[in-house]
């Protein structure tokens, strides 16, 4: 059986490598996209001295979970009034870095309703033009610097839109784990779990490769040890660092997979009772672990790579996430059985659950 392996994003990763953008981006002229407390961090005046009269611009009111109510101005003006900016600079977590990507490709029209409709009539799109991306993550574990997904939220609607396209992968990612020294302990908390969340649901994947496991169990590894680490030790460069490298393993992992079951239940659970992504994606990951098991003895054998010995393994998982401060269970969130069964039953016929192994089960 053959396999095949993709992902054409340079990687560049250690500290200090924020140093490397002006080569990066060369004589072009570039628009910084970044969130609000970027300018009280220093970050924008950091990325000004770097780039000087090169940087074309500033967006910097990105919010967590970009909605397209916000990014339609964003959009409209920055395809009528900076279509000169050949690179994109995405700086911040994945909210940034999605916003970007939704950015960086252009309607005919300049209209952002018009990228609306395609996502929603799930029609190729098409882009009249591409602005090219560099990536560069402030937080260890969304993953989009190395994928070409972008999660955009209508909330009017209650409708999650999920662009992708092979023009939406970006060109560099720029991992530097000191400009993660200054994270919140929540959202340090939040993106690791979703840094462990990409990874395990990258092992019970029906499109899961020999390459995407090894990133995906070195994922494991790394961030199991790790993070409860670097919860209480926040400024610790070194663990910043292996927390940055292993989700960066984990988003090589499922750039190739996808995600599944659970982050197909995590979409409903920020839809509707508002939990923050990565505690929507992370808190049902042993339900979904004990799913997974006796599916397939292919991925038995990785999952147990990963987790160890798997006849108690959902449960140890569940201790360590508990251990965190996250609840595991449906009904710690409000949800009863009943809704609960009805939301796995859901989820598991949306496209990230189709790709769970057990899906047809």
């Amino acid at each position: 059986m053959s396999h095949e392996y993709f992902n054409p994003v340079r990687s560049i990763y250690g500290a200090g490598a924020l140093s490397s953008l002006p080569k990066l981006v060369g004589e072009r002229r570039a628009l910084l996209v970044t969130f609000p407390e970027a300018h009280m961090l220093g970050l924008v005046g950091r990325i000004l001295g770097l780039l000087g009269d090169r940087l074309d611009g500033v967006i910097d009111d990105i919010r967590p979970n970009p909605d397209v109510a916000e990014l339609h101005a964003q959009y409209e003006a920055f395809w009528h009034t900076q279509r000169d900016v050949e690179v994109i600079v995405a700086v911040g977590g994945g909210s940034a870095i999605d916003t970007a990507k939704a950015l960086m490709v252009g309607t005919e029209s300049g209209r952002f309703d018009d990228l609306v409709t395609a996502l929603a009539s799930g029609k190729p799109f098409v882009p009249a033009r591409v602005k090219t991306l560099i990536a560069v993550p402030t937080t260890a574990g969304t993953g989009s610097e190395v994928t070409p997904w972008a999660t955009l939220w209508d909330r009017g609607r209650q409708l999650k839109h999920s662009l992708h396209l092979k023009e939406t992968w970006p060109t560099v990612a720029l991992i530097d784990p000191e400009l993660m020294l200054s994270l919140p302990a929540p959202v340090t908390l939040q993106s690791g779990l979703d840094a462990l969340s990409h990874a395990l649901e990258s092992i019970w994947n029906v499109n899961a490769n020999p390459v995407s496991d090894t990133f995906a169990v070195a994922a494991v590894h790394e961030i199991l040890d790790a993070l409860p680490r670097l919860i209480e030790r926040p400024g610790d460069l070194a663990l910043r660092g292996r927390m940055a490298l292993a989700a960066l393993k984990a988003g090589m992992a499922f750039s190739n997979t996808r995600t599944a079951l659970a982050h197909s239940i995590s979409y409903e659970m920020t839809l509707r009772y508002g939990l923050p992504h990565g505690i929507a994606c992370s808190f049902p990951l042993p339900m979904v672990l004990e799913r997974a098991i006796g599916r397939r003895t292919d991925r038995d054998g990785v999952l147990e790579r990963a987790l160890g010995r798997l006849d108690d393994a959902p449960r140890r998982l569940a201790a360590f996430i508990e251990s965190l401060g996250v609840k595991t269970r449906f009904a710690d969130y409000g949800v009863s059985d009943e809704q609960a069964q009805q939301m796995i039953a859901h989820a598991l016929t949306g496209p990230r659950g189709r790709n769970f192994i057990g899906a047809g089960c």
